[in-house]
C-alpha cells in the first residue's frame, strides 16, 4: 500500500515527516516539463533545417542528438541548479530528495534521470508509472535506482519564535544582511523546517545527542555561507542555529 508521507528519524532522535507526491502532481509537472522541451527542441530544430541543406544526414544525426540532450539533459540541469525541481515540479510545488532526507547528490540526480528512457517504456512511461504506483513511496525505477523521492515542498511558516528564542537577544548573523539574504535563498524549507524542529524538542533528548544534533545542523548552515568570525566567535551550534531560524523565519523590518 502506498504511502502519502514519509517518516525519518535521525539518529539523534529527532523525527520529522516529507509529505510524498502523488502520482497526479507528478504526471501534470511532467507534462509542463515535456511541453518545455519540445518547445526548446522545436526552436533548435529550425536550426538543423539549415544543416539540411549542407548535409541532410548531418542534420538528422544533430536533431537526434539535440532531442536526447534536452530530454535527458533538461531535468539533470534545473535539479542541480534547483536543488531538486524541474520547471514543472517548481510550478506544482514538487521537489526530489534522498530517501532519508540527505543532500541531493549528483550521481543521484544523473542516475534517476538516465533511467527515465527505461521508465518510459513501452510508451507514455507505463513503466515508471505502474511502478509507482504499486510502490511504498511512489517511487519510478529512476528512484529507486538512485535512492530518492519526489516530496510535496513544505512551505515555509513563520512559527512564534517569542517561545524558543529569547526576542531581545542579539543575533549576531543580523549584522550582515546582504549573507543573511544569501542564507535565506540557498536553505530549503525542508532544512528549515529539521532545524526548528530540533529547537522545539532539544528538551527531549539526552545532553550527548543534543549537542551530536546541533553539532550536524549548524556544520549544514555553515557550508552553506560562510559568515565573519567576529559574527560567530564564542557562539555555540545551538546558538548559531537559532540565530539561522530567526534569520530565516522572522519577517525582517
Amino acid at each position: 500500500m502506498q504511502n502519502n508521507k514519509l517518516t525519518i528519524r535521525t539518529p539523534e532522535g529527532v523525527t520529522f515527516t516529507l509529505p510524498l507526491a502523488g502520482p497526479v502532481s507528478r504526471l501534470l509537472a511532467w507534462i509542463i516539463d515535456a511541453a518545455g522541451i519540445l518547445t526548446c527542441y522545436k526552436l533548435f530544430a529550425k536550426l538543423t533545417v539549415l544543416m539540411g541543406i549542407i548535409s541532410p544526414d548531418f542534420s538528422s544525426a544533430v536533431s537526434i542528438f539535440i532531442f536526447f540532450a534536452l530530454r535527458t539533459g533538461y531535468s539533470m540541469a534545473f535539479e542541480w541548479y534547483w536543488r531538486g525541481q524541474t520547471v514543472g515540479k517548481r510550478v506544482l510545488g514538487l521537489r526530489v530528495m534522498d530517501v532519508n532526507g540527505l543532500r541531493l547528490q549528483p550521481s543521484q540526480i544523473i542516475l534517476r534521470n538516465l533511467l527515465r528512457a527505461v521508465d518510459s517504456l513501452p510508451f507514455f512511461y507505463l513503466v515508471g508509472g505502474v511502478t509507482s504506483l504499486i510502490n511504498r513511496y511512489g517511487q519510478r525505477l529512476g528512484d529507486l535506482a538512485a535512492n530518492t523521492i519526489v516530496v510535496t515542498a513544505t512551505k515555509a511558516f513563520e512559527p512564534d519564535l517569542d517561545l524558543l528564542l529569547d526576542k531581545n537577544a542579539y543575533n549576531s548573523l543580523q549584522a550582515h544582511p546582504h549573507l543573511t539574504a544569501k542564507l535565506r535563498q540557498l536553505v530549503v524549507p525542508e532544512e528549515a523546517a529539521v532545524a526548528l524542529q530540533a529547537l522545539m524538542r532539544r528538551n527531549e533528548m539526552v545532553p550527548e545527542s543534543r549537542v551530536a544534533l546541533f553539532e550536524e545542523i549548524a556544520g549544514l548552515f555553515k557550508s552553506k555561507v560562510s559568515f565573519p568570525a567576529e559574527a560567530v566567535e564564542g557562539v555555540s551550534n545551538e546558538q548559531y542555529v537559532r540565530n539561522v531560524v530567526d534569520v530565516l523565519f522572522k519577517s525582517t523590518v
